[in-house]
């Protein structure tokens, strides 16, 4: 349950945040986030790959525009320290491009002053996709065996209890849409679709910010349209506290691919966090420590009936991240479910589902570990993982779940080839509970993983730029789900201890994607992916062939 170890980590991050009262408005410029899936983030990661960017903490995202321009600077500060002439052009062309999509940020960096008492954007970015998909998703229903006993790193067992009982647990959820996971819960229909969502931007001086985000889809096979609010929020404070308030996407460790406590993957939360966009300015703490994000969120699931168990737990989002040394950065994260509907909600139950954690309270936590090393003698080459658990032992998180990746931002000397491997491994369990038997999803989809729990994923990606707007990327992906927890099931897919055992499900996916400049601030992104999946849904036998086209047009996106 991660009870004990998970009130202490959100008690040092709420000390944390009352340590940058003090120091806070001396660089604090409130500014809106930047979408997830935005090229900025590829752009700040190549400069960082160029090793003009030092400071950069990747496990805690979205980068507010305010970060992304102090990073920007200190990159065009250490410019000159790129020997390869062919590097140090590219570079500065990535940073012209930095600034010509945050300029309101960058000139007002070190001069917060001078922001006007009120201004405002209707139109700050807008993007029209259009998307065929030939296809259907992948269910991720299904029973998984728990024999307990667990050890840590798969060495040793008795950790945690054998468990007694026959009957396998559940997973649930759906895979969304066929070759496009982590879109913050949007899913799309066979055949043709249209997607529209535009963003405008409001500033109260320094201290304020505000963004709203429409969404409007529609499926021209089945004629449904849709409409909601996908991000709209109200953000005070900057620098080292920030409060936010209203509906946003959040991303919480060193994966590009795979988050295990928290992805954009489902829709996006409504919340209130709490955060420092900012590495934390304080003199001592980075002496001692070096720089220093934090993230604490608060949210509710939906409600749902799952084995006729009603259910609505609030959900507690915590990452802390340290980067102690410019080539080093380590995090602890936390996701917790807790209260609500069908669970005791006295206020024993609750403190021991926060201090007690015994398998009677009210809560279920996933948690956990990451770790990022850059090494300057290999081109900057980064070494990620993430360790996370949905239980404990003592301090220490058991059942557990990995990230493992590989970035090689400079495959050739001008920095315009690399190169990212990364692999996924999500427990038979990961995702699901006996206490909220719907498990770790929102409206459907895992709030983690795209690929669900029980699963296996190896992942590939080659990137060529031609420039900082023409970019060509290939994606390779190789999924297994079944061969975790496997369980004898009838042909419905039920488990049945006298049926035939759970078939392997194996997908291979490829990917395509070109991103080129159109005219003025638009892009257009072309993307194109393939896959066989074999035993579709853990079923011997069936198999399938999906494909999807996109085609994004971008403005300042």
């Amino acid at each position: 349950m991660f009870s004990r170890p998970a009130v202490t980590f959100c008690g040092l991050i709420l000390f944390i945040a009352c340590l940058s009262l003090p120091a806070n408005r001396a660089f604090a410029l409130a500014s809106n986030n930047i979408p997830l899936d935005s090229p900025l983030y590829l752009y700040l990661e190549k400069l960082a790959g160029f090793g003009i960017i030092t400071s950069n903490i990747q496990g805690i995202r979205p980068f507010s525009k305010s970060e992304a321009a102090r990073l920007a600077l200190e990159a065009e500060s250490n410019l000159t320290g790129i020997d390869n002439e062919a590097a140090r052009n590219f570079a500065s062309s990535l940073l012209t491009r930095v600034r010509d999509l945050l300029p309101r940020e960058v000139s007002l960096r070190n001069e917060q002053e001078k922001a006007p008492r009120f201004d405002y954007n209707p139109f700050s970015t807008a993007r029209i996709r259009y998307i065929y998909l030939d296809g259907v998703p992948r269910s991720y229903e299904r029973p998984v065996h728990d024999p307990g006993g667990d050890g840590v790193f798969g060495i040793g067992s008795g950790l945690r209890p054998d468990n007694p009982y026959p009957s396998p647990v559940r997973q649930h959820g759906t895979e969304g849409t066929p070759l496009l996971g982590n879109n913050e819960g949007i899913r799309y229909r066979k055949g043709s679709n249209v997607e529209y969502r535009f963003s405008g931007e409001a500033y109260l001086g320094s201290f304020a910010a505000a963004l709203i985000e429409p969404h409007l889809s529609y499926s021209f096979k089945d004629r449904v349209a849709q409409g909601r609010l996908n991000k709209g929020y109200l953000k005070v404070g900057g620098g080292g506290l920030e409060l936010e308030i209203g509906r946003d996407s959040n991303w919480f460790g060193p994966g590009s691919r795979t988050a295990i406590t928290l992805s954009d993957n489902a829709r996006n939360f409504d919340l209130v966090k709490l955060s420092s966009p900012e590495p934390l300015d304080i003199g001592w703490l980075k002496r001692y420590l070096g720089w220093v994000k934090y993230s604490l969120m608060f949210s509710r699931f939906e409600s749902t009936v799952t084995d006729g168990k009603t259910r609505q737990p609030y959900f507690l989002g915590a990452k802390l991240a340290i980067k102690p040394h410019d080539t080093v950065e380590f995090g602890i994260n936390l996701g917790r479910q807790q209260g609500g509907p069908g669970v005791n909600n006295s206020l024993g139950d609750w403190l021991r589902g926060l201090i007690g954690g015994t398998s009677s309270d009210n809560s279920n936590s996933v948690a956990g570990l990451d770790l990022r090393v850059r090494l300057p003698f290999l081109r900057n080459t980064e070494i990620y993982g993430e360790f996370s658990g949905e239980d404990t032992a003592a301090f220490w998180p058991i059942v557990e779940s990995y990230v493992a990746g590989i970035f090689i931002p400079c495959l050739t000397a001008d920095g315009k080839n690399d190169l990212r491997l990364e692999y996924y491994l999500g427990n038979a369990i990961l995702s699901t509970s006996g206490t909220f038997p719907g498990g770790y999803l929102y409206r459907g989809m895992n709030i983690g993983p795209s690929q669900g729990g029980a699963a296996e994923e190896f992942f590939v990606r080659a990137s060529h730029w031609f420039s900082v707007r023409n970019n060509l990327a290939l994606e390779y992906l190789h999924t297994e789900r079944g061969n975790l927890g496997r369980v004898t099931v009838n042909p419905a897919g039920a488990y049945d201890p006298n049926g035939a055992l759970q078939a392997v499900e194996r997908k291979n996916a490829l990917r395509v994607f070109w991103q080129l400049p159109i005219h003025g601030d638009i892009d257009l992104q072309l993307m194109y992916g393939w896959e066989r999946i074999h035993n579709v849904n853990l079923a011997g036998g069936i198999n399938r062939t999906n494909q999807i086209g996109k085609v994004d047009l971008s403005y300042r996106y």
